[in-house]
């Protein structure tokens, strides 16, 4: 009996064994795909924005005077701070004097004995006029003395010249200021010789109230820049001859002037044309020869697209954006890029007012796949780029 039951035993467990395989086998391990990724959409934002172009130059004086000695001398004294503000007129430098006063003296003196000697030949010309009428003094004699009297007038002019010559040497021996400005140090010590072979350089005077910026302007942007004159829709509010001047110290462009000059033609080598503009400067921040940054205003792009710079990309074939379609599907696009203002970036082209952009989140989207997209109004971007601004310099519209 119990060589029986074990068989029947042992049948059994192999029927339970193959009813579970059969079980199991029923069972299929299928792929799940993870939820579509959540990111942040955001339409462009629209508004006028005003292009600029940047470029760099130099600043200048509007004035500038080289102090130089027009006579021979000693210098005898120095009569001002260096480094200082001068006014004009103010007395700046000495030649010792005495000996342009003594050749005064001298020239004085010479006239007026050429004076005395003319008085005479007057009265002997007059005389002899008298007796030549009464047929008392020859001809001869009327010749002689009217050519004194107009020798004795030659000489008196002279005598004067003499004496105006002295007169602009004792001056030039007291050197003032012909313009109003920051004058550099004295390159000449008190005690030295002066203008003995040339007109010695003594100082500078630079006048740099208001001041000047000169910077260069390729052929292609005035060209632009004239074409957007030309069309009242691309016309800037703010002026054809406003600019605006940032130093290498300051983020933004604080100081506002105007273009005064152009060069009228095109340098050949450079392919440029020179520009002037002129700034104030009350309080004397801007130096001649300082790097200067310049921004002009070149026209308006009406209702331009705007979106954040967190949004664009960039790969071999130039800047992209990641759109959003009707089915949450990512596309790749790509981009022209314009102005930045105020951390948003114009788009010119690649994308309309009606594309939902991805601005956050873009580490996770791929183009061809699905994303869950949060939608965020260009209020709320406008509303967080307003608080930034309190804690950051304020940006301005410029070309990429």
């Amino acid at each position: 009996m119990k060589s029986l039951a074990c068989p029947k035993v042992l049948l059994a467990f192999i029927l339970l064994a193959g009813i579970g395989c059969l079980c199991g086998c029923e069972q299929k391990n299928e792929y799940v795909p993870p939820p579509p990724p959540p990111v942040t959409v955001m339409q462009p934002e629209q508004k006028d924005v005003t292009d600029y172009a940047d470029f760099t130059g130099t600043a200048r004086a509007t004035e500038s005077v080289e102090l130089r000695a027009r006579v021979k001398g000693f210098l005898e004294r120095i009569n001002f701070q260096e480094g200082a503000l001068v006014k004009q007129g103010e007395l700046l430098f000495v030649i010792d004097p005495k000996p342009f006063q003594a050749a005064l003296d001298q020239a004085r003196a010479d006239l007026q004995a050429k004076q005395a000697e003319l008085a005479r030949a007057r009265i002997e010309y007059r005389r002899n006029q008298r007796l030549a009428a009464q047929n008392a003094a020859s001809e001869r004699q009327l010749v002689e003395t009217k050519a004194a009297q107009e020798t004795g007038e030659a000489a008196v002019a002279a005598a004067k010249a003499k004496v105006e010559e002295a007169e602009l040497n004792l001056g030039y021996t007291h050197i003032t200021a012909p313009i109003s400005g920051m004058i550099t140090r004295s390159l000449v010590d008190k005690g030295n010789l002066v203008g003995a072979s040339e007109n010695t350089l003594l100082a500078t005077i630079y006048k740099i109230e208001p001041i000047y910026a000169f910077f260069n302007v390729s052929e292609r942007e005035i060209l632009e820049y004239m074409e957007a004159a030309q069309k009242p829709e691309k016309s800037s509010d703010e002026g054809s001859r406003v600019v605006y001047l940032g130093l290498s110290n300051e983020t933004g462009y604080s100081h506002k002037g105007e273009i005064n000059y152009i060069d009228p033609y095109v340098d050949p080598d450079t392919g440029t044309i020179q520009v002037r503009s002129v700034f104030p400067n009350a309080e004397k921040r801007i130096l001649p020869g300082m790097f200067v940054r310049v921004r002009i205003p070149i026209g308006v792009s009406r209702n331009a697209l705007l979106i954040s710079e967190r949004a664009i990309g960039a790969d071999q074939s130039g800047h992209f954006v990641l759109t959003v379609n009707k089915e949450d599907v990512v596309e790749q696009r790509q981009v022209e890029l314009g102005a930045l203002v105020d951390g948003m970036r114009v788009v010119t082209k690649g994308i309309d007012a009606e594309a939902w952009v991805i601005v956050s989140g873009i580490q996770r989207a791929r183009p061809g796949s699905k994303v869950n997209p949060a939608k965020e109004s260009a209020i709320s971007q406008t509303t967080e780029r307003a608080a930034s601004k309190k804690s950051q310099p304020t940006e301005t519209a410029s070309k990429p």
